[in-house]
């Protein structure tokens, strides 16, 4: 058992900066696959970023070159930097982690374990 808990988010002007936290408590040593999702009003959930236990990093088109995934040595904690931000990434973001093997990790039914999420606005 893993849970999730997001913090970082908030509300900026386009170009600006944000940086997302996820702490997870529990057997985190054991996590295979770590990503975040994010959810905009009226639209359906979508993978931006994944991280796996080997450190590679996937992207979402949308975001690459602007966001950034990474996480500590003991997968306590995993962190989405975003730069550039613009009005379109305006969407409650959520943190999402699981214990088996992810092909890509942007795909949600890859994650039983997910955070509360944390509201990212950006204002043009």
């Amino acid at each position: 058992q893993v849970q999730l808990v997001e913090s970082g988010g908030g509300s900026v002007q386009a170009g600006g900066s944000l940086r997302l936290s996820c702490a997870a408590f529990g057997y985190t040593y054991s996590l295979t696959c770590m990503g975040w999702f994010r959810q905009a009003p009226g639209k359906e959930r979508e993978g931006v970023a994944a991280i796996t236990s080997d450190r590679s990093t996937r992207y979402a088109d949308s975001v690459k070159g602007r966001f950034t995934i990474s996480q500590d040595n003991a997968k306590n904690n995993m962190y989405l930097q975003m730069n550039g931000l613009k009005p379109e990434d305006t969407a409650m973001y959520y943190c999402a982690a699981d214990f088996r093997y992810c092909r890509g990790g942007l795909e949600d039914y890859e994650y039983n374990y997910w955070g509360q999420g944390t509201p990212v606005t950006v204002s043009s």
